[in-house]
């Protein structure tokens, strides 16, 4: 899975934002069961109750939920997920203009540089 996490932040919230791009990315379909608190725990290399706290905010925005005695899932509600991917991907790029606006390129100029990128083409 990758679990790339800086000890410079909170390790709870470096996991929320990682499972919830997975999930607005679709590497977790809606009505997918997620691992156990325990399995992604020790996946991570984290204490099951940093897990927990994670989880629970993704419960919180609406993009997992639980069923009492068998674990959590994906949200099928479509809407929300459509929505979170796009708040996501705002976020990102409001990241990404910055970083150019640093560089010294106004929002015409990053697009222009994107266009002729060929790599991504």
């Amino acid at each position: 899975m990758g679990w790339m996490l800086d000890k410079d932040r909170p390790i709870y919230a470096q996991i929320v934002e990682k499972l919830s791009l997975d999930i607005a990315a679709g590497q977790y379909k809606p009505g997918d069961k997620l691992p156990s608190v325990r399995e992604f725990a020790i996946d991570a290399a984290v204490n099951p109750n940093t897990m927990q706290k994670a989880l629970s905010e993704l419960e919180q925005l609406g993009l997992v939920y639980s069923k009492r005695t068998s674990g959590r899932y994906i949200t099928e509600d479509s809407q929300l997920l459509a929505a979170y991917r796009q708040k996501l991907a705002v976020k990102e790029m409001h990241a990404f203009l910055l970083k150019m606006q640093k560089l010294g390129f106004d929002k015409k100029d990053a697009i222009n540089l994107i266009e002729k990128e060929e790599e991504f083409q």
